[in-house]
């Protein structure tokens, strides 16, 4: 039986940042099933270009890949006249650019009297460079996309922007300061930007990821050698009442849920994709 559930997102123009990523990917061709046109932005326009003509061949759905730097207006004000002159103007926009880097994670989980003194391991040892470079792409990197993109939508009087935030916003992660701290602050604008624009007809909602082996946590959950999971993963595994990482593609579910009409009196939520995780306390 054919699925009708987003027959209204048909034809119209999403735009997902970091789209040619693990997360974005699978993304993309859920948007792509259901027939929306798909602008595939990222830092790497020849994987977004590639990634759009796999996906166009997989589907038959109008795909296009452009380079685009989140954290750089110029860039974003360049690949928008591509988008209107291509596919016109846009009705939804995902903001998924984002990651972590070991650069702005802290070697050791937590301080004790064997390594307190040891500042290269813990949180006094960390680089502002790597911690910066971190909360920009990730929060900035939201903020500005949807300064430069999301106009249509207000103009249009309808649209919505979907944020990818993530577990670690509502229960810090140990090493990961910066991620944690920009994800935190990715949910308190999901939350304050619904508002803003709750009479313009333009809706604002985030999911919250929980664990999902992407190219930015890889380092820290898998042994690199051996390819078992780290005692971090193994943590991570056994606190996920369902055992087991997800699968991006259980992704799309929620987020064609949060762009269509059935969200329609759905504004300023974040969305746990988490298998449970948020859920249990441990015990």
């Amino acid at each position: 039986m054919e699925n009708t559930a987003f027959l209204e997102l048909k034809d119209k123009v999403c735009v997902i940042t970091g789209g040619a990523g693990v997360i974005g990917s699978s993304v993309v061709r859920g948007l792509a099933r259901v027939g929306l046109k798909s602008v595939i932005l990222d830092i790497d326009g020849g994987l977004a270009e590639k990634l759009a003509a796999e996906v166009k061949a997989e589907t038959g759905a109008e795909v296009i890949g452009l380079k685009a730097d989140v954290l750089s207006r110029e860039s974003l004000e360049k690949a928008l006249e591509t988008i209107h002159q291509k596919f016109g103007r846009i009705a939804y926009l995902i903001n998924g650019a984002g990651g972590n880097s070991a650069k702005a994670t802290t070697p050791v989980e937590m301080m004790d009297e064997n390594n307190k003194t040891e500042w290269d391991k813990n949180f006094f040892g960390l680089g502002m460079e790597g911690f910066d470079w971190v909360f920009d792409l990730n929060f900035k990197g939201t903020l500005l996309p949807t300064m430069v993109l999301g106009k249509d939508m207000v103009e249009d009087g309808r649209g919505a922007i979907l944020n990818i935030s993530s577990m670690t916003s509502y229960k810090p992660l140990t090493k990961i300061p910066a991620y944690s701290a920009a994800k935190s602050a990715v949910n308190s604008f999901t939350e304050w930007l619904s508002v803003h624009l709750a009479k313009t007809g333009v809706r604002v909602n985030a999911i919250a990821p929980g664990f999902f082996l992407t190219n930015q946590n890889r380092f820290l959950l898998v042994d690199e050698k051996s390819g078992n999971p780290t005692p971090r993963g193994e943590k991570i595994i056994y606190n996920t009442p369902m055992g087991r990482y997800g699968d991006v593609d259980e992704l799309q579910g929620t987020i064609l849920y949060l762009l269509s009409d059935l969200s329609a009196f759905v504004t300023g939520v974040v969305i746990p994709v988490d298998g449970g995780y948020s859920a249990f306390g441990g015990v």
